[in-house]
């Protein structure tokens, strides 16, 4: 009986030319920083909600990641889809965006004198329907923080669309005692890891000057983004 022929491994779709990433992200945040990679891209938000994460640790943060761009490439077809989900894990529970004022309170007295972890799961979806993916893991300390400053940080209306309901980049900057790790994996965007991604894939990146990186991540423009709104 002759030996069926094996099949070669299908060799992954590469960008083409001026190849337009989908970001499956409204976030301000993750839209500022794509832009530091100078790959071209445009913004189609996934509408999936977190209550259907799975996983524990920052696997819970990459499935995440890998169901919203499964459901995005469901609706834009053909293309490259890069998707983000960040989570804030402190003993027991996993915290993602507050629901109202009363959640966020919750939140960030929960955070308040101890340590906590941050999760981003990244995943970059072929045309073929193929993936490259990865996680960050970052530890934070909190400083202790008076009820009275709680109250006013919630009040001024930064924590409402962020992960553990805060912002690193912004004014809850000052509770921060200690980071170890990614801190634009906090932000919901690790760098490191999003430009392997791209490069893996086979996108070319331009390099960067230390000014030009110094005047993208310039403090005045993420202190406006993080009081924007955004998935």
């Amino acid at each position: 009986m002759k030996e069926p022929e094996k099949k070669k491994p299908q060799e992954p779709v590469l960008p083409g030319k001026d190849e337009k990433i989908v970001l499956a992200s409204a976030s301000p945040r993750r839209k500022a920083m794509m832009a530091y990679f100078g790959v071209p891209f445009e913004v189609i938000p996934s509408e999936l909600s977190e209550f259907f994460a799975e996983g524990e640790g920052q696997w819970r943060a990459l499935d995440m990641a890998r169901k919203k761009a499964f459901m995005l490439s469901r609706k834009v077809k053909g293309r490259f889809i890069l998707a983000a989900d960040t989570m804030v894990h402190v003993g027991k529970h996993y915290l993602g965006k507050p629901k109202d004022r009363d959640d966020a309170l919750r939140m960030i007295r929960m955070l308040s004198g101890r340590a906590h972890h941050v999760y981003t799961g990244v995943c970059l979806r072929r045309p073929d329907g193929s993936e490259l993916y990865d996680a960050s893991i970052t530890r934070v300390g909190f400083v202790t923080i008076p009820e009275r400053i709680i109250e006013r940080y919630v009040d001024s209306g930064e924590p409402m669309d962020k992960a553990g309901g805060y912002a690193m980049q912004g004014m809850a900057s000052v509770f921060i005692s200690r980071i170890e790790g990614s801190p634009t994996g906090v932000i919901g965007f690790p760098l490191s890891m999003v430009g392997k991604l791209l490069l893996d894939a086979g996108f070319d990146l331009p390099l960067r000057s230390a000014k030009e990186i110094c005047d993208w991540y310039d403090v005045k423009l993420a202190a406006e983004a993080a009081l924007e709104d955004g998935d």
